[in-house]
């Protein structure tokens, strides 16, 4: 009896250590795709004002290490009035905020109107810039 238990003990760990690593996978893979279609909203959106790499900025500033970042800091960038004076370090929460509408957002600021109002593209969109740190 005692063998019996001990050995559906262990074919009970090792199914959920199983289950544990398909979750896993899982994630990653759900983790992979969100930030392809991050990147595939970024080009359709972004890149044409926006650099990915650290050192080049374009007609906006570079989006590389943006989260953490303080607003209006990125050096070799001319910010307008407004987002110079604004206080703030960039997260989830604002960068959600400026895409749905950054005009509302930061009023005064030369970035053309984006309005991304769907959360789905928010949140393609934020698992992308992620990456680019």
């Amino acid at each position: 009896m005692m063998k019996a238990l001990i050995s559906g003990l262990a074919t009970l760990v090792f199914s959920i250590s199983i289950l544990n690593a398909a979750h896993a996978a899982d994630d990653d893979l759900y983790k992979e795709a969100m930030v392809a279609a991050g990147y595939a909203a970024f080009q359709h959106r972004c890149i044409a004002c926006h650099s990915m790499e650290s050192s080049k900025n374009s007609f906006g500033p570079s989006l590389h290490g943006v989260i953490g970042r303080e607003a209006g800091s990125l050096p070799r960038y001319s910010y307008s009035k407004a987002m110079k004076k604004a206080s703030f370090i960039w997260d989830d929460n604002y960068l959600r905020d400026w895409i749905a509408d950054n005009e509302s957002f930061l009023p005064g600021t030369r970035m053309r109107h984006v309005a991304i109002s769907d959360i789905t593209e928010q949140d393609y969109l934020l698992a992308f810039i992620k990456t680019l740190e």
